[in-house]
Parts: C-alpha cells; structure tokens; sequence
C-alpha cells in the first residue's frame, strides 16, 4: 500500500504564535467566538452557558499550565487551534468529502451542507482541534476568518484574522508562511519558529515562536540591604 504524497502549494496562509508574549488574556478567544458565531461558520453552540457544567463550541482556545519546580516556575499559556496542516489527516478520513484543503491559500475548511457528524475527522487529528457543534451537529473548527480576510468592504489593515486583530500584546501574526519576505517567516526564520507535535508528520502550516527566559529580577530586601540608609526625617 503506498501513501498519496501531498500537493506542495504555492502559498500557505497560517497563524504564527509569539508565547514570549502571550498573556493568556483569552482576547482570541472571544474576538473569535464573537466573529464566527455571527459570520458564515456560525452560530457556534452554547449549552448551558452560566450553569455549574457549561459546554460550548471555540474554534480557538488557550490552555495554562505551570512549568518547572519552585522556586524556578513560570506560567505558560498556549493558545491553539486548528493548524492548517499540509498533509492534514482529518481529510482523507472524511466520508462525504465535506473536509478539504484549498489549493489557493492552503486553508482546511469544513462543507457544514456536507457533514454528517461523524467524528472521524476529530478521531484523526492528534490536536484535537476539531469539536462537534451539539446544536447543529456539524463539526466546526479555526477557518483562519476566511470569509474575513478576502473582504473587500473592509480596510485593508482589518482584512486579517478576528483574533490576530484582538491580541493587546502583538502574539499572533499571520500571513503567508510560503512567502520568504512576508512578516511571518521572517519572524519563523529569526525567531526559530517551531510546528507542535512534528512527529506526526502532518506539516501544519501555523508556526509557535518560542519563550525566551530571562533572568528573575532583583528581590526588594536585596535591593533594600544595598541602598543608602536615610536619617529619620529625610524624604527619598
């Protein structure tokens, strides 16, 4: 049994992830929801919202945990989605073909009026960036804001990504990651970008940039012992 090698295309659109300067604000998060549960891929479900068990459908989501052992910790927060992936695996295991891959921008998209909910595009991607819309039962994920990015109506500075335009500290970047000169691969080039979980060699075109550790500030009583003592009346 041979493997079908996948199409190399001429141009890549995908999101670029700065987690130096990601916050976990979850402004992605909400821009995103906002955007596509009232644009074409909506709406986006929400059962039970303000009760004890809440379920809902993100198309993008940031995860937090606490890495390293005390008193050498930090707090990561990793925002993700679906990647776009060259060789995506959610497509061939599709049985209506309402999962594919765009030749023009490379952009894996989902045919809601071919979907049948059958899961078997969540089973395949080892991201887990595909989720079932319980209302509409179609499987729904990241469309890089597609109906967005090519609107002509909008100003050309907004024609990007509902949560690129959200982000208050710059992480996300998006562009053409097959374009040598573009703002994202130069950020991948000078960054040393990297691609999550390469192992399962699916190519996703979205890029993470990585934390760059700097050194722990100085304490306040180190500070305090160093400093000139003032005499009592004396106003610093």
């Amino acid at each position: 049994m041979t493997t079908a090698t996948p199409e190399t295309l001429a141009k890549q659109l995908a999101l670029v992830i700065d987690l130096n300067v990601c916050v976990g604000c979850h402004a992605c998060v909400t821009s995103c929801k906002q955007w596509n549960t009232s644009g074409s891929a909506g709406p986006l479900a929400d059962e039970n919202a303000y009760g004890a068990n809440p379920t809902g459908t993100f198309f993008n989501r940031v995860q937090t945990w606490e890495a390293g052992t005390f008193p050498e910790t930090e707090t990561v927060h990793f925002p993700k989605s679906c990647l776009h992936c060259e060789d995506p695996p959610c497509v061939p295991v599709c049985p209506t073909g309402a999962s594919y891959k765009r030749k023009e921008d490379g952009i894996v998209l989902v045919d809601y009026d071919k979907c049948i909910g059958c899961k078997y595009c969540a089973w395949a991607c080892p991201y887990g960036a595909r989720e079932l819309d319980e209302e509409r039962q179609v499987m729904t994920k990241c469309t890089l804001c597609v109906d967005r990015i090519y609107d002509e109506k909008m100003a050309p500075d907004d024609r990007k990504p509902a949560c690129v335009k959200a982000c208050p500290t710059g992480a996300r970047l998006f562009g053409d990651v097959k374009d040598p000169e573009s703002e994202v691969s130069k950020a991948i080039r000078e960054r040393g970008g990297y691609s999550l979980m390469p192992e399962w060699d699916t190519k996703p075109a979205n890029q993470y940039l990585p934390r760059q550790k700097t050194a722990p500030a100085a304490s306040t009583s180190s500070a305090g012992a160093d400093a000139p003592s003032r005499g009592r009346g004396e106003v610093a």
